[in-house]
């Protein structure tokens, strides 16, 4: 939820042109994370779970992808506090993954 909250605070300085742009795509991968983790928690079944992390785990990586097009077009600093935090909760689910996978 962190990373959801910081993900909008950071497009909402964006050019107001990205509005529909890039800014609309980073809020609804950040926002499909925890809503796929929730979503498969509340499913019957680890196999339902370990699917829904899969998909969490594609937005988080389609998330980093367009943060690096945004400090690519000079609208995020490429130090930017999101990365770590993205990172972090690439490993949380990761590390999920895995544990319910085995």
């Amino acid at each position: 939820m962190a990373l959801v909250r910081m993900v909008y605070d950071l497009t909402g300085l964006f050019p107001k042109e990205e509005t529909y742009g890039l800014a609309s795509q980073l809020r609804r991968a950040a926002v499909s994370i925890p809503s796929n983790l929730a979503e498969g928690a509340g499913r019957d079944g680890r196999k339902e779970f370990v699917r829904f992390l899969s998909i969490a785990r594609g937005s988080l990586s389609e998330m980093e992808t367009q943060l690096l097009i945004a400090v690519d077009l000079g609208y995020l600093a490429p130090d930017h506090g999101v990365f770590p935090l993205l990172e972090k909760v690439s490993r949380l689910i990761s590390g999920l993954h895995r544990k319910l996978s085995g």
